[in-house]
């Protein structure tokens, strides 16, 4: 079990600086980091309501209404009624906020693929089996968490 720990304390610490790497490549989006992160999860996910967008982001509901109204105004998102349940508001990217987070997201891509470049093959290698072992153990464990 100490190994799983060690593992996990350098991967979090690897994580958290990558992630503050990439970062520096999101001053053309004009978006702060919570709005920025909102908008994603509409553009990746798909249509959510307030109340989803409250827990997946762990705010309250009212921040999210909030957040929501500001990209409302920017023109980001736009609610709409849900075709199943038309009592539920869902809040859904525009195409002008799906391009803004796909500029974001290729901007720290390349952030990230600077950092890597000269990098071995061999390091490239290892590096891709472990995204791949950390989406599949985020896939399981998310799923395991739906109610």
């Amino acid at each position: 079990m100490a190994q799983h720990v060690d593992v996990a304390d350098a991967v979090h610490s690897a994580a958290v600086r990558l992630l503050r790497h990439a970062r520096t490549a999101d001053v053309g989006m004009d978006l702060d980091g919570p709005r920025a992160s909102l908008l994603s999860v509409l553009v990746f996910g798909g249509p959510q309501s307030v109340s989803r967008l409250a827990r997946i982001e762990q705010v309250s509901p009212p921040a999210v209404t909030k957040m929501v109204d500001a990209l409302v105004a920017a023109g980001l998102v736009r609610r709409e009624r849900s075709t199943v349940d038309r009592r539920v508001v869902l809040v859904a990217a525009t195409p002008n906020g799906r391009r803004l987070i796909e500029r974001g997201r290729a901007a720290r891509v390349q952030a990230v693929a600077a950092l890597l470049d000269g990098t071995s093959d061999a390091d490239l290698a290892a590096l891709r089996r472990a995204a791949e072992v950390i989406a599949r153990a985020l896939a399981v464990h998310l799923a395991a968490a739906r109610p």
